[in-house]
């Protein structure tokens, strides 16, 4: 093994202890790969292109010099012809195909879920937020009751979601038209979709085309590749992702604040610890429910454990952390560390960034790697056990006896870091619309009103998974700190959530300690964090609500381009975050990432993401690994919208009475409507 710098490595402490137990037993982990195994540098400026069987064919950078000869420029060609700016286009549309089709394909399972609960056809669930399912099917022109008027009697939530479960299934497969979701969106942002035809028609059919439009040989000019890659990433925010977070907080409650822990130090040695990794929620809600039950605790007490200790790994975590409080070990870059604590006796894997890698580290001490997904299978996991939503209960109860009955095998020496952090989560917009006015008159116009007198500079989303080849979690703190101490109010989901929540970022009592005055006089008004954890990395669809229902509450614009906000990903990895980026560009927002960007191979495609596209959409692509310069970027375009909206300067605080009140919920009104 590689000798490993740990500060290099990591800017968290139980992470950096577990990397020296790891080197201590010769455990090698993904920060030893990273050291040894150096990215393909055209395969990381997206210049290599490999989908024939003449290729792979590399294409080099354009020479440093005024103009290239028609020589020069066919040695930047591939052997069909194409070249830098159609390869590196086709490289990127694929990235934003296969995000898409990930968030897609997990939307599409809460969706059958839906209806089987609807009809009575599964074990364990139920609808619990009968309000939000109201609110929904009213979206989706279902009705709520029965009759009109005063003869007008409630559905029932079953029938409203059996009538509503269908044609929430039907987007994926839809041929024509429009996604619903785009009709939330603000009207303006419509009309600029329309204008483009970049509307989504369904959520399958954008995946398919824009696969098809990269094969060999068919869509080869760079501007209409990205045309289907916006289309294609809006049905992933503006259709999957947003139905698979709409459908889970019917299912299993839309969060509320809800105090929790998060790091490594929350295993507990004289408990059975089961760790829930990956992305879909559907069998952690059972394993939570299980868990509970007294004859499983009694079966885990009878084997010489107090207890049974859950915690998440990943975007489950996320899940089940907002709705129960359920701990959360760590992040995307920890996964590994779970385990070589000795203590994770059953890791439960489903789907998305399970390292494969997990299996080897399994094998060097007692754990049970189990998977869960018939899409997702492992090669040298000790068992698989398929997730069965009509026996979804049963199979929980089955892997937690798997768990338990490993407790007695454990290999010392067991070493749980002490590391661990209180955090308070669960903010969905509609959860910040309350706290900002009360169920009486919740509206954004506080936050508006906040933003324009100037105590909020403007909002930035900071979101995205690690990335090893930066220091784990260094550049999300870094970009978060700088942000809020230049009152910007942040947002935030997935890996990037969970390492502000390492840092105490997640608490309301960091606003004093890390906050301008102005931010920090908003929340501790309000009582919220300066970071407000919004889910797991579907839940960016909570963002892009956030930002439409600023819009509607007057005062910043008519567009989601026109608020003082952006958005960031400073430690992203996965083909899911570029379509997350894409449909955020696509939706209007300044988007920037770290660590390294995809299309450099091409100067002519990054110079048009970077650039040109805002001219079409309101929003732009950048990039800047320095996470502070980063946020100072932020920073900048913030403060441009500010000047654009005419509110570059602080105003006098105005006190507002009830007619000045009543004329602001009027214009809301107008806005929605």
């Amino acid at each position: 093994m590689a000798e490993l710098d740990l500060e290099k490595l990591s800017v968290d402490p139980a992470t950096q202890e577990l990397l020296k137990k790891a080197a201590a037993e010769g455990i090698e982990t993904i920060f030893d790969r990273a050291k040894t195994m150096k990215p393909c540098p055209i395969g990381a400026e997206g210049a290599c292109c490999r989908i024939c069987a003449q290729g792979p064919c590399r294409v080099p950078p354009p020479k440093k010099k005024e103009g290239e000869t028609e020589g020069e420029k066919k040695q930047r060609m591939g052997l069909c012809g194409a070249t830098a700016e159609t390869i590196v286009a086709r490289n990127f549309a694929r990235m934003v195909a296969a995000g898409t089709a990930a968030h897609s394909d997990h939307a599409r399972g809460v969706a059958k879920l839906f209806i089987e609960v609807a009809n009575g056809r599964t074990q364990g669930y139920k609808i619990k937020d009968v309000a939000k399912l109201k609110r929904v099917a009213r979206d989706w022109d279902v009705a709520i009751t029965d009759g009109e008027g005063d003869d007008a009697k409630p559905r029932t939530p079953e029938a409203i979601a059996q009538e509503l479960g269908p044609k929430v299934l039907a987007e994926f497969g839809q041929q024509q038209g429009e996604i619903n979701y785009v009709r939330r969106a603000p009207k303006k942002r419509q009309e600029i979709w329309r204008k483009l035809d970049i509307v989504p028609r369904g959520v399958d059919i954008e995946v398919v085309e824009l696969m098809h439009r990269t094969h060999m040989g068919v869509d080869q000019e760079y501007h209409n590749l990205m045309k289907q890659s916006s289309r294609c990433a809006l049905a992933d925010g503006w259709g999957g992702s947003m139905i698979s977070t709409d459908l889970q907080d019917i299912l299993f409650g839309m969060p509320v604040p809800i105090a929790g822990e998060i790091n490594l130090g929350v295993l507990k040695e004289d408990y059975v610890n089961v760790v829930m990794h990956g992305h879909e929620p559907l069998l952690p809600e059972m394993l939570f429910v299980a868990s509970q039950e007294p004859e499983m605790i009694q079966y885990a007490q009878n084997k010489g454990a107090k207890g049974i200790q859950l915690a998440g790994m990943c975007c489950s975590a996320n899940e089940i952390l907002m709705r129960h409080g359920i701990p959360v070990a760590g992040n995307y870059l920890q996964q590994e560390m779970a385990i070589i604590t000795g203590a994770v006796d059953a890791m439960v894997v489903d789907v998305q960034c399970e390292m494969q890698a997990l299996a080897n580290v399994a094998k060097c001490y007692h754990t049970k790697l189990i998977t869960t997904d018939d899409r997702a299978k492992m090669e040298g996991a000790t068992m698989h056990i398929a997730f069965d939503e009509h026996h979804a209960l049963d199979v929980a109860r089955q892997v937690l006896r798997e768990a338990i009955d490993n407790f007695p095998n454990r290999k010392a020496p067991v070493m749980i870091p002490s590391s661990k952090t209180p955090t308070v989560v669960g903010f969905s917009y509609e959860t910040i619309q309350y706290l900002l006015g009360g169920s009486i008159r919740g509206s954004y116009y506080t936050l508006n009103d906040n933003i324009i007198n100037g105590r909020v500079r403007g909002v930035a989303g900071v979101v995205g998974c690690n990335n090893c080849r930066t220091t784990h979690d260094s550049s999300h703190l870094t970009m978060i700190k700088e942000l809020l101490k230049n009152d910007v109010i942040v947002l935030t989901t997935g890996c990037s959530a969970m390492a502000a929540g390492k840092y105490g970022l997640l608490s309301p009592e960091s606003a004093a300690k890390y906050c301008g005055p102005g931010l920090a006089e908003v929340c501790e008004t309000v009582g919220i964090p300066p970071v407000l954890h919004m889910g797991a990395c579907v839940d960016n669809s909570r963002i892009l609500m956030a930002a439409t229902a600023c819009v509607k509450a007057g005062g910043l614009g008519s567009d989601i381009s026109d608020l003082p906000a952006a958005g960031a990903a400073p430690e992203w990895m996965s083909e899911k975050a570029i379509a997350i980026g894409q449909y955020f560009v696509a939706s209007g927002v300044y988007t920037l990432f770290g660590v390294t960007w995809p299309t450099t191979g091409s100067e002519l495609l990054t110079d048009y993401l970077f650039k040109g596209i805002e001219e079409e959409l309101g929003g732009k692509w950048d990039f800047e690994p320095d996470p502070e310069l980063a946020a100072k970027k932020m920073i900048a375009h913030i403060d441009a919208k500010r000047k654009a909206l005419g509110i570059d300067k602080a105003r006098e605080r105005v006190l507002m009475d009830m007619e000045m009140r009543r004329t602001m919920d009027a214009e809301a009104a107008a806005h929605e409507h």
